[in-house]
């Protein structure tokens, strides 16, 4: 059996579980961090560099962590990047360059899509009519969220779930005809995709004069952001525009945050209060530090978040991104992008990364 195999055979019935064990954590962490140090190559150097070796790491948190622009420079992966089942692909917004995310097999990443969904989104509904206000995996192959979406339909929707976009843009006729459908026949209903699709949503109903009431157990999951796609509405609006339009409570408004370069999703238990408190499963685990000294900064104060995903063990498990968050209890609150002193100190542990792993890059 290959080391890859025997992972994916450790880390499966780790996420069905979804017990916290900060001991099993570890001991899988560590796990993955030998296995990546030994077959991702621009990784090992940056990590043989910074005097950070399987056999000196005895703590997740003293893992190596990655900013997330370095899947923009160097092919992290543990296997061959030709042989990848799948590559996602990052928006590219900054510079155009696109961060890639190589994908040796789908079956993890799947698994802790499913098993974390059905949790935080579904609960206990089994199934739902879904709409989605994003284009298939077919149009975008190479986005992670629409791969995401892809299998939220397949294993939770139920026949008569459909996309709700066309080739020019939201699909009105059928978005109204699902609505009313849902109204008339008292079925619940979800609506989920990008933020920014939601607020075009919201600009047609107003011109049409159109609100409808969705029936008990409906729900609304939104990612993403707006991603300069559409007008940049505070929370607090937002969440009130999708009760005014849908008839849908706040606190069955889930917001679900994930990024390309991991293989795990957080959410929200609803956005009755904003900012809502973000968490995720028990094989994810998140530090808020400071970029500039890569320490932890104390609870209570803003930071840069630093993401250890055990979904991710064919790149690397842990991510420096660049989102400001602080601590709380039993998760994290999300305050946006870097910027001033933390965005300095992320795009210097890009550079560090780039001079340490220099003998891979492109």
């Amino acid at each position: 059996m290959s080391q890859q195999q025997e992972i994916i055979e450790e880390l499966s019935p780790f996420i069905k579980k979804n017990q916290p064990s900060e001991e099993a954590f570890n001991k899988l962490a560590l796990r993955i961090f030998s296995y990546q140090y030994q077959h991702n190559l621009p990784y090992q150097v940056f990590c043989r560099q910074k005097g950070k070796t399987p056999r000196l790491v005895k703590d997740w948190r003293d893992i190596p962590f990655v900013p997330m622009n370095a899947f923009k420079e160097v092919p992290l992966t543990c296997t061959d990047p030709e042989a990848a089942v799948a590559v996602f692909m990052t928006s590219g917004t900054t510079k155009g360059i696109k961060g890639r995310h190589y994908q040796s097999t789908l079956e993890i990443r799947e698994l802790s899509m499913i098993v974390n969904f059905k949790e935080r989104f579904m609960k206990e509904t089994e199934k739902i009519r879904m709409g989605v206000l994003f284009p298939t995996i077919k149009e975008l192959p190479n986005s992670s969220l629409a791969h995401y979406l892809a299998v939220g339909v397949k294993e939770f929707g139920t026949e008569g779930s459909c996309y709700l976009l066309n080739e020019n843009g939201l699909d009105m006729e059928q978005i109204l005809s699902e609505l009313k459908r849902a109204e008339e026949t008292g079925e619940p209903y979800a609506l989920l995709g990008a933020s920014y699709s939601f607020v075009h949503l919201f600009e047609e109903l107003k011109r049409l004069g159109k609100t409808f009431n969705l029936p008990k157990g409906s729900k609304i999951l939104d990612t993403g952001g707006y991603k300069n796609q559409s007008k940049e509405l505070d929370l607090n609006e937002f969440y009130g525009l999708l009760t005014k339009y849908f008839g849908v409570e706040r606190s069955n408004c889930i917001n679900m945050y994930g990024i390309t370069e991991l293989s795990t999703q957080f959410y929200d238990d609803g956005n009755e209060v904003v900012p809502s408190v973000k968490s995720g499963p028990s094989w994810i685990r998140t530090r808020v530090i400071n970029p500039l000294t890569g320490e932890e900064v104390a609870k209570g104060e803003r930071g840069v978040l630093v993401h250890c995903d055990l979904a991710n063990f064919n790149s690397v498990t842990t991510i420096l991104t660049e989102d400001l968050g602080i601590e709380a209890e039993n998760g994290f609150i999300l305050l946006g992008r870097v910027e001033g002193a933390e965005a300095r100190g992320c795009s210097l542990a890009v550079e560090e990364f780039i001079h340490l792993a220099k003998g891979f890059a492109k």
